[in-house]
């Protein structure tokens, strides 16, 4: 059972004149179908996962409109699926986390940025960049430039996101070229209200389908020798549509101010930041209105040169914040002001940070050290007339610092950091427990690690993982090693990863090659780092397979199969809980004489997809007084040594240690919180290192039976006699 996004999905049917509430994410989501748009694709990730994951769910609205909709297997399939624009008059949209989703995607993004579009194409992309990131630092700027495919960066703000996916629409049909809509973590989450338009039917779509195919028309294919035809309307028609479409439109946002001898060129997704920035100077107030003018590039590819060299004419210095290397965009307005002939000193990376994420504290050292070089500002705060006064500001950020060292001083070191863990329960740690104890008896050896929750184990307790080079790559990663290692090399792989990535690039490749190595694939059920997304073999209840049309064969398709099918011969399946078994298997793993490639299935269902399932039917049983079985596991004090190589072999959040009741025990010992879902790793890591036999299972039984408690009564009244007075 997924999440439910019940709620979401009725905010997609708002009619004219509604008033819309939520995130960014979801009012794209809106957006798309207030634009005609006939079909829908994506791969999962953050931070756009929502915007698919509703539409996914919402498929008998989409239905209704005649919006196709598909979940696709990677982001390359996602990106092809925009081929449909090349040569019919339809409107599509696909979404992805950029980016390595944009890496994927390549190819065929460059295939259908040569012939264009006649439809338009929206390529909304997830940005995730900055501290918060969960991928390397890179940005998508740089594939608008490679492919020649417009770029826009909209204010976080509702109504002009909604506008800005409304007009890229429009924007691709008037320069036939496909359009990246880039929406950053904060933009995606921002909070706020629109006034809603009616969905709009495409008129073409799947409940209004094409009698005929298009006719062959080769100039539309990306092949030679049309492709260089392409090159040139690229930049002699398609650029300069994009320009004056961009110009008529407005889309780019010029904001006044008082101080006209100032200007400063943003990027619309970091508007809100500037803005917050200005304010402790006292040069924006809390309604957005700056007194330094503002152009805001809610474009960003390409930009518009006049409407650059009018701004920066006459002005004494201009200042453009820009995230990020290379510094593309600050490259470009100095190229336009030298063609132009306009002298404006021009600032970005020499005053901000080069490198990184421009929070607001970035932001403001940035803003303080521009107005102190160039817009005669003076830190005393009474001859402030002479320029703009920074006292503020300089004040501010030292409080900051201050309060940094304070904590540094209190804590008697740095803040410690948190990194991210497994939840509790997880089906993935146990594999990781049973591999720390092979390691003690074979040795260690090469792992190439994924993309997944099970790349968590890079972190301590386990600390395992030699590569991460991509999704579903881990087993290609270690093809090299593979040739000067005396142990086996293992990678690791969820089976979302073996599904996106890890069959043809890993599997199918080692087998080519005659590769031996070790292969671990997690199979949990579902996509589920990116929000527990099904995958192919994401296990269906009967009735949901017989409301979809779907034949109880389908159930046959399944990771063992295919690589039984592919040719793997050393295949084995566990279950992840049962550690014991699992060393056993990944022992024999390493130390088998049969070469080629050997394959460990270990399966166990996402700990979160199973609370959710179970939780509600608990409750339901609970309130009709049935009786309810609840396993929990705790540690007793007086067994526990306080040596904890429970905690350093699993890992566990809610295995934790407290003061021992025993003054003869100095250590801490062992406890299980009550954050416990009753897995049953604790024991069984403690009974398969041979630990101590501390830990014990309790049954919790609501509603029990009469017979259940009779016996309760008895055993206590056997053990009062039996204690000690």
């Amino acid at each position: 059972m997924e999440r439910s996004f019940e709620h979401e999905i009725r905010s997609l049917r708002l009619g004219a004149g509604e008033v819309f509430h939520g995130e960014g994410i979801l009012a794209v989501t809106k957006a798309l179908l207030q634009s005609g748009v006939s079909y829908v694709g994506g791969y999962q990730g953050s931070p756009i996962s929502h915007l698919l994951d509703v539409m996914v769910q919402a498929r008998d609205d989409m239905r209704e409109l005649g919006v196709h909709v598909e979940a696709c297997t990677n982001e390359s399939a996602a990106a092809a699926m925009l081929g449909a624009s090349i040569m019919y008059p339809v409107r599509g949209a696909v979404t992805w986390k950029s980016i390595v989703g944009t890496n994927v995607a390549s190819d065929a993004l460059s295939n259908l940025a040569s012939p264009g579009v006649i439809g338009g194409a929206l390529i909304v992309v997830g940005e995730d960049y900055g501290e918060g990131a969960s991928v390397i630092q890179e940005r998508t700027h740089a594939f608008a430039l490679k492919s020649s495919l417009w770029l826009m960066d909209p204010r976080p703000n509702l109504p002009t996101i909604v506008h800005c996916v409304e007009q890229a629409f429009e924007l691709s049909e008037a320069s036939n070229t496909p359009v990246m809509l880039d929406l950053r973590i904060r933009a995606c989450h921002v909070r706020g209200s629109f006034v809603a338009k009616d969905n709009r039917s495409p008129s073409i779509g799947t409940h209004r389908a094409m009698a005929e195919p298009a006719e062959f028309n080769y100039a539309r294919l990306s092949h030679p020798p049309v492709t260089l035809d392409h090159e040139r309307a690229k930049f002699e028609a398609r650029m300069p549509a994009a320009r004056r479409f961009i110009e008529a439109a407005g889309l780019n946002e010029l904001f006044d101010g008082e101080h006209t001898d100032l200007g400063i060129i943003v990027q619309g997704g970091l508007y809100n930041t500037l803005i917050r920035a200005l304010q402790q100077f006292g040069l924006a107030d809390a309604y957005g209105d700056s007194a330094i003018p503002l152009l805001v590039l809610n474009v960003v590819y390409p930009l518009l040169p006049d409407q650059i060299a009018r701004f920066c004419a006459g002005k004494r210095s201009v200042l453009v914040v820009e995230e990020g290397q290379p510094d593309y965009i600050e490259q470009e307005i100095t190229a336009t002001l030298r063609r132009a002939g306009v002298d404006t000193p021009l600032r970005g990376k020499d005053m901000l940070a080069p490198t990184g994420e421009y929070n607001a504290e970035v932001m403001l050292a940035g803003l303080q050290r521009w107005l102190d070089a160039d817009a005669g500002a003076d830190t005393d705060a009474e001859k402030a007339g002479r320029g703009i006064s920074t006292q503020g500001a300089r004040e501010l950020l030292a409080d900051v610092r201050r309060t940094r060292e304070l904590a540094v001083q209190a804590l008697g070191a740095e803040l410690p950091p948190r990194p991210p863990n497994f939840c509790t329960g997880c089906p993935e740690r146990p594999v990781f427990a049973a591999l720390k104890l092979v390691q003690r008896e074979v040795g260690p050896m090469h792992i190439s690690t994924d993309i997944g929750c099970h790349s968590f184990a890079t972190f301590a307790p386990f600390s395992f993982g030699n590569s991460i080079l991509g999704y579903g790559m881990s087993l290609a990663s270690g093809a090299g090693v593979r040739s000067f290692q005396q142990r086996r090399p293992l990678a690791i792989m969820g089976d979302g990863g073996f599904w996106h990535n890890g069959l043809l690039s890993g599997v199918s490749s080692t087998l080519l090659n005659g590769g031996d190595a070790v292969l671990v694939i997690m199979k949990n059920g579902y996509t589920s780092a990116t929000g527990t997304q099904e995958t192919i073999s994401t296990p269906l209840a009967e009735s949901r397979r017989v409301a979809e049309g779907r034949s109880a064969t389908d159930g046959e398709l399944t990771i063992e199969n295919t690589l039984t099918g592919l040719g793997v011969k050393w295949l084995k399946t566990v279950h992840n809980y049962r550690v014991a078994q699992v060393r056993d298997t990944l022992r024999e793993a390493f130390t088998t004489k049969q070469g080629g490639l050997k394959v460990i299935i270990a399966e166990g269902e996402c700990q979160l997809e199973r609370q959710r399932r179970l939780k509600p039917l608990r409750a339901r049983a609970l309130n009709a007084g049935q009786r309810v079985l609840r396993t929990k596991y705790g540690v007793d004090d007086e067994v526990c040594t306080g040596d904890h190589s429970c905690i350093r072999l699993s890992g566990c959040p809610t295995l934790s240690i407290k003061p021992s009741r025993d003054p003869l025990k100095r250590d801490p010992v062992a406890t299980v919180e009550a954050g416990c879902v009753g897995c049953g790793l604790c024991g069984e890591v403690a009974q398969a290192a041979a630990l101590c036999p501390s830990f014990f299972r309790a049954d919790v039984i609501a509603n029990p039976t009469w017979w259940e408690r009779l016996r309760d009564r008895m055993r206590r009244s056997i053990i009062g006699l039996l204690q000690p007075a």
